[in-house]
């Protein structure tokens, strides 16, 4: 028998991300969330939304500068976090200092970013797509299934997975494109040139792919869920 009061619609439906006036924003890396994601952080702090960051591990492994010994690429990478992510509009940010490609404890690690988001209380929370296809780097795999473990105990809002190939949201990223750029330029310590500009190309090509049809010009996308679909919901990877 049908249940009038059982909106079946709305069980199935995407989490509107862009009315959320506070957002997390996690990162396995002191880069990924520009990478990732830098046009939408854009755009919803343009929209007035309190933008926060979580960086998990400090990045001290990850130098172009093969002369600065790890602690001075830590304190580095701490710099160009916080730089980068002001420039998007980022307005708080939060670090765990973990070591750069030592993440192995799912549990533990959860059990930190809970605490972020209880402090936090974010209305949607975002980190890498823990079940990208060919995913090897262990450092996104283990970020974002803890990620995803501390949001269901967290129970509310939504969870955005950028690095994904299973999208159900595209944000217009038209105007903010540069300033993307702009950002991850900021992570000079990383940011040799062969590769800035092979990941213009890349995401250029990618933006208009994801925008395409959609009357803009270029997108950026997730994989947005809300905290009923992310436990035993087998429809989830339809939504």
């Amino acid at each position: 028998m049908d249940n009038p009061q059982f909106d079946v619609k709305a069980l199935l439906s995407t989490p509107d991300i862009m009315g959320c006036k506070r957002v997390l924003c996690i990162q396995p890396h002191p880069d990924d969330n520009e990478i990732g994601m830098g046009g939408i952080i854009a755009v919803l702090a343009q929209s007035g939304c309190e933008v926060h960051y979580l960086t998990v591990t400090n990045g001290d492994k990850g130098n172009k500068n093969k002369q600065s010994t790890p602690e001075q690429t830590a304190a580095i990478r701490r710099q160009e976090v916080i730089a980068a992510g002001r420039h998007l509009g980022a307005s708080n940010f939060h670090f765990l200092d973990k070591g750069d490609g030592m993440l192995s404890d799912i549990p533990g690690l959860s059990k930190e970013i809970a605490a972020v988001m209880r402090e936090v209380e974010p209305e949607a929370v975002f980190c890498p797509d823990p079940w990208l296809q060919y995913e090897a780097h262990y450092d996104h795999i283990v970020t974002g299934r803890a990620a995803a473990a501390a949001f269901i105990a967290y129970g509310r809002g939504a969870i955005g997975y950028y690095y994904t190939a299973n999208h159900n949201t595209v944000i217009d990223i038209s105007s903010v494109f540069e300033k993307k750029f702009e950002a991850i330029v900021l992570h000079d310590s990383q940011m040799e040139p062969q590769t800035l500009a092979m990941f213009r190309v890349h995401f250029g090509m990618k933006a208009q792919q994801l925008a395409d049809g959609r009357g803009f010009a270029l997108g950026e996308g997730l994989k947005v869920l809300s905290a009923l679909h992310c436990h035993c919901f087998v429809d989830a990877i339809h939504i």
